[in-house]
C-alpha cells in the first residue's frame, strides 16, 4: 500500500541509489517514488500489446544491468515483495552476483501477507497450500482438502501464450473442473485483491466455487479456498508421540501444535 507498505531500510536504499528502476502498480506509487529521488525510470513502457511476457522481463534485467555494469548503485522497486512472484527481480540479481557484482533482496510485504490480515487467515492452524493457477490446473498436485488453498493469479487461470494479461470463463471453466476434484460446485470460495492505495478496500468477494466462471477477474486477483473437509486423525502417529511423551513424564494434551 502508497506510503504504509515500506519498511525503513527499503526506503533508504531507494534514496541513496544513484539509479530507481521502478515496476510498480499504479502510477500514483509510481509519481509518490519519483518524490524520493532525482532519477527514477520506470518499468512499464517496456510492456507492450502483443508482446511476450518473457522478453518484457528480459529486457527489465538489461536495463538494470546495465546500469549496475557503469558502477551505479542501483535500486529496482517492485509492488509488493520483489521476490514473490516476480521473475525479474530473482534473474537480476543472479546475473549480478555471477558478474562479481554485490546484489541483495530486501523483503517487502506482499499480498499474501494482506491476505492473511484482511481474511483473517492463520496459516499455521490448519495450514495453507500455495499455487500459481496455471501451474496448479496443468500437473497435478496433491490437494489437501483440509486446508486453505490459495490460487495466485487466478484470473490468468490457463494462460500459456505468454502475451495475455487475462483469460476467459472457458479457461476458468477447466479451472473449475480440476478443483471440483476435491470441492463441491456450492463450495464458498473468495476472490481475494489486497489494496494498494489509501483510498481503496480490499477485494473479498464470497461466491460459490461454480460461480467462478462468469466472475470479473484479472492477473491481480488471488482465490482463496477454505477446507471442504475437517482434519484427519492419524491414531497411529498420535500413539506413539503419546507413548514416547509417557516415556519422558511429560503430560499430553489435546492432538495439534501448540500456538506461538
Amino acid at each position: 500500500m502508497l506510503g504504509s507498505h515500506i519498511t525503513p531500510l527499503a526506503r533508504s536504499h531507494i534514496q541513496t541509489a544513484d539509479v530507481v528502476f521502478v515496476a510498480v502498480s499504479d502510477g500514483i506509487v509510481e509519481l509518490w517514488l519519483k518524490e524520493m529521488h532525482a532519477d527514477v525510470r520506470s518499468l512499464q513502457p517496456f510492456y507492450a500489446e502483443g508482446k511476450r511476457r518473457t522478453q518484457t522481463y528480459r529486457e527489465m534485467v538489461d536495463a538494470i544491468l546495465t546500469e549496475v555494469r557503469a558502477g551505479k548503485r542501483v535500486c529496482a522497486v517492485f509492488y509488493g515483495h520483489p521476490g514473490v512472484f516476480a521473475w525479474a527481480p530473482h534473474q537480476a540479481i543472479k546475473m549480478a552476483r555471477a558478474e562479481g557484482y554485490q546484489a541483495h533482496m530486501e523483503p517487502g510485504i506482499s499480498s499474501e501477507d494482506c491476505l492473511y490480515a484482511d481474511l483473517g487467515i492463520d496459516p499455521g492452524s490448519i495450514g495453507c497450500q500455495h499455487f500459481d493457477t496455471t501451474q496448479f490446473m496443468l500437473y497435478r498436485r496433491q490437494v489437501d482438502p483440509s486446508a486453505w488453498l490459495i490460487l495466485w493469479q487466478v484470473g490468468l487461470a490457463g494462460e500459456q501464450t505468454g502475451h495475455r494479461f487475462a483469460t476467459g470463463p472457458a479457461h476458468r471453466q477447466v479451472l473449475v473442473d480440476v478443483l471440483a476434484r476435491n470441492y463441491p460446485g456450492d463450495h464458498e470460495v473468495i476472490v481475494y485483491r489486497a489494496a494498494t492505495l489509501p483510498t481503496q478496500a480490499p477485494r473479498m468477494e464470497h461466491m460459490p466455487l461454480a460461480r467462478l466462471v462468469g466472475a470479473d477477474l484479472d492477473g491481480a486477483d488471488t482465490l482463496a479456498v477454505p477446507p471442504s473437509r475437517p482434519l484427519q486423525d492419524d491414531p497411529e502417529i498420535q500413539a506413539r508421540l503419546a507413548a514416547l511423551d509417557d516415556a519422558t513424564g511429560v503430560a499430553s494434551g489435546a492432538p495439534g501444535p501448540i500456538p506461538a
